[in-house]
Order: C-alpha cells, then sequence, then structure tokens
C-alpha cells in the first residue's frame, strides 16, 4: 500500500513538472479577456498554464521590470523611464505587443437625461480646478432621484493605466483630477456602483459596459457626438480610443512566444470580439 502511494506521489509530481506555467499579470481591463485566452489556450496546448491575475498596468509593469512575471498586461504604453528601469534590472530591453484596442467609455445612470458631454465638460466635471460639482452645471441637467443633484465623481486608483490614459485624454499631461473623486480598485466595481447611484458617472473600457449603465457620446470638434464602438475605436473617431499592450522583458521564451503569436492569431481576435474590445487591424 505504502509503494503504491508513493508511486502515484511521484507520477503526480512529474505530472506537475510536465506543465509549464507563464505568469501574465497587471492591467485590470484586459484581466477578463487574458482569462479567457488563457482558457481558450490551454484546450490548443494543455501543458501550458497561463497564470492570469489582475492588479492594475502599474503592478503588471512593476512586477515585468522586478522579474516576477513573464508578461504584463497594461491598458496604456509603457514609459521611458519604466522600460529604462526594466532594461536595467533584467538586461532586456523591453518587447512590446499591441493586442487590441478599446474605447473609454463615459457612463453614468440611465435616469441621467445627458446622451453626451464633451471633452471640456468632463474636464470641468473630473479636472482640477473644474466648477462642475452639481450636474446643473452640466446643461443645466436635473437628475431624477439624485439629492440635490450633486455629481458623485466615480474614477479609479492611480496605479490603474485606463486612470492614466483617461487623465490625459480628456485633461491633458499637466492637468490632474480634483480630489473628491470615488477611487475604485476596477472597471467592474465602477459600473456596479454608478448602476446604483443616480448621481454617479464613471469610465472604463467598453468591454465592461452593462446595460445598467448609460454610455454617452463624446462631442468632437467637427460638431458630431461619437459613441464608443468597435467601429469609432477602430477607425479612432471616437476621442479616447486607446491601444492595449502586452510586453515581454526582451525577447519571450519560445512557450511565451508560442502564445504571444496564438494571441495575435484569427482565434484569439474572436475572443477580443467577444469580450467587447476591437482586434488590432492588419496592416
Amino acid at each position: 500500500m505504502r509503494t503504491t502511494l508513493a508511486l502515484l506521489f511521484i507520477l503526480m509530481s512529474c505530472s506537475k513538472r510536465e506543465h509549464i506555467v507563464i505568469q501574465n499579470k497587471g492591467s485590470d481591463t484586459i484581466v477578463n479577456l487574458s482569462q479567457a485566452w488563457a482558457e481558450e489556450y490551454r484546450k490548443v496546448n494543455p501543458k501550458v498554464v497561463i497564470a492570469v491575475s489582475g492588479g492594475g498596468s502599474g503592478t503588471g509593469i512593476a512586477a515585468l521590470i522586478n522579474g516576477t512575471v513573464d508578461i504584463a498586461n497594461s491598458s496604456r504604453k509603457m514609459k521611458a523611464e519604466e522600460q529604462a528601469e526594466a532594461l536595467k534590472n533584467n538586461g532586456k530591453a523591453v518587447n512590446e505587443f499591441i493586442v487590441g484596442l478599446d474605447a473609454l467609455a463615459v457612463f453614468v445612470h440611465p435616469s441621467n437625461p445627458l446622451s453626451g458631454l464633451s471633452l471640456e465638460e468632463i474636464g470641468c466635471i473630473y479636472g482640477d480646478g473644474g466648477k462642475c460639482d452639481t450636474w446643473s452645471d452640466v446643461r443645466g441637467t436635473v437628475v431624477p432621484g439624485c439629492k440635490d443633484n450633486k455629481i458623485i465623481r466615480v474614477s479609479r486608483q492611480s496605479n490603474s493605466g485606463t486612470y492614466q490614459y483617461f487623465r490625459e485624454a480628456t485633461l491633458g499631461e499637466k492637468r490632474d483630477f480634483k480630489t473628491g473623486s470615488m477611487d475604485l480598485n476596477g472597471s467592474r466595481e465602477s459600473i456596479d456602483l454608478v448602476e446604483k447611484t443616480p448621481c454617479a458617472v464613471g469610465y472604463s473600457g467598453m468591454g465592461y459596459i452593462t446595460k445598467g449603465v448609460k454610455s454617452l457620446c463624446i462631442n468632437t470638434i467637427d460638431g458630431k457626438c461619437v459613441t464608443p464602438t468597435l467601429e469609432t475605436a477602430t477607425d479612432k473617431s471616437y476621442p479616447i480610443s486607446r491601444e492595449l499592450y502586452m510586453y515581454t522583458a526582451g525577447a519571450p521564451s519560445a512557450e511565451v512566444k508560442a502564445y504571444m503569436d496564438w494571441v495575435q492569431g484569427d482565434a484569439a481576435k474572436e475572443i477580443i470580439i467577444k469580450s467587447g474590445y476591437v482586434p488590432v487591424p492588419k496592416k
């Protein structure tokens, strides 16, 4: 009996060693998409396990710099100083992969009568020095069920790539958010809060939008009000569109390269569309 148990233990140990684990960490915007990719890739290559975790783009990039992950997910471009630090720590230049396109949706409670906003109005609501503290300050809007008509600003924590990209795209690189917003960990939490809060406004990748919130169109310079869709994210007519990234430290290993090749293939693109994002157009 003991011999049988010992043999079983050895076989299980060998089986575990046969599996290759690829650590994939970072952006909460991409975490659900990455998990879907990981599950599908396991069917293609059962010996490879993609261990996916979120925490924000900054968390994934920091882990890549420290050499504790194979792939960092990011919903913003890695900064030059971050790439330099990764090169210094790992002795390898960062390798960048654009794996999808996204549009950052600005959303409100369904009871809010607004259908759209301009970038200037978003800056008035979110930006430091902005004077829009009540919905009455935004086109004289009155929101049913919103006590005192006061705006509740829902934002993200500063390690989020969505936070950083939204700030730059709507406020500019030198302007910061005003204090007093509700800074949440992830897009799902932001959606859930706005669904239950008539006074609230939030933002997230369009893949997280549900029927429980109203996504607003954004006014452009030519007078159009453009909604976030697959088409407007692809042609970048929607003003708050962006790329989604994966990074490796240096040229990826054979196993990681095989996975990244699959991520950029047709099977993975079908999952991108199902997840509410946009495949990278073929050049």
